[in-house]
């Protein structure tokens, strides 16, 4: 492997990273204080980003400015984490709260069954792509090697801004601490007033939203298709099983080392490519069975 090739790569993981951390991170963050495995946040990435590819393909008709692109794909992440957020939290999840987990893997199972039929109904099996964002901001020359404004700056801008966005909010507003007073034990919680109903509802629109802002800013740099939710929630499974359920900071180093490892593979062993997360995951549930960064009795956010 040259010196070129290994710096694109390490462009293409830093990039990559930052996609699988946001949706890690919302599903990191909705088990941290709900306790539930959303096999649904795959279907969120992926109407974020045909959302956020619709919105931007007819913005392009009306010559709409860079900036108003950008500020589209966080609109379309916001409008389907609210949405489908809300209805996934208040129509299913809230009516399995207290049940057995394998209950609740099942119905967002089922719930993310649907919603890849939902997606085929309204968008059918043509590819989409919003790439004129990426063409738009140009590209930029780093230690001798030109690559996209979009993907090496914005992409990981977005994923910093966020993790320490909410790190900030769960630990210095009185919204965050109710929401940690909640994951570390919801009856004690509400005997303390808390309305856990209200709690439970913010933190899964939040996640949703999360998982919806990575298929915004990855629709620009890929063509969407059917099942792409399912290639990425498997990935972002992965990366939280790997730094341990509910670890946020974690899931951000987890990230980056997937997505680095896995660029890597993709130029010195392509048939590599789909096996690598999974491996480094075996590899550290062997010797941490509980995920890399967590320790005895630490928070679950």
């Amino acid at each position: 492997m040259t010196l070129d090739l290994l710096k694109l790569a390490a462009l293409d993981g830093f990039s990559y990273a930052g996609l699988l951390f946001l949706v890690s991170l919302g599903l990191t963050l909705i088990f941290g204080v709900q306790g539930i495995i959303n096999v649904a946040h795959g279907s969120l990435y992926a109407f974020g980003g045909y959302t956020a590819a619709s919105l931007v393909i007819w913005a392009l008709k009306m010559q709409a400015p860079a900036w108003v692109l950008l500020l589209l794909l966080v609109v379309a992440a916001l409008a389907v984490g609210a949405i489908l957020g809300g209805l996934i939290e208040i129509g299913l999840l809230r009516r399995v709260q207290d049940k057995d987990p394998v209950l609740q893997l099942l119905v967002t199972f089922a719930a993310f069954l649907m919603f890849e039929d939902l997606q085929r109904l309204i968008w059918g099996a043509t590819p989409y792509s919003s790439s004129e964002v990426v063409a738009l901001l140009g590209n930029v020359n780093l230690f001798g090697v030109t690559y996209t404004r979009y993907q090496l700056m914005l992409i990981p801008a977005v994923a910093i801004i966020s993790y320490l966005g909410l790190l900030f909010a769960l630990r210095r507003t009185r919204l965050g601490k109710q929401i940690v007073a909640v994951a570390h034990h919801r009856e004690i919680a509400t005997a303390l007033g808390i309305n856990t109903k209200r709690i439970g509802l913010i933190t899964f629109v939040t996640g949703a939203f999360f998982g919806a802002l990575g298929g915004a800013i990855a629709a620009p740099t890929t063509s969407l298709v059917p099942g792409v939710g399912t290639d990425m929630i498997v990935l972002s499974f992965s990366v939280v099983a790997t730094a341990g359920l509910g670890q946020i900071t974690g899931a951000l180093i987890t990230a980056l080392m997937i997505g680095l490892a896995r660029s890597i593979a993709v130029y010195t062993a392509p048939e590599m490519e789909v096996a690598v997360p999974y491996l480094i995951m075996v590899a550290v549930l062997l010797v941490r069975p509980n995920g890399l960064f967590t320790v005895a009795q630490a928070r679950r956010i």
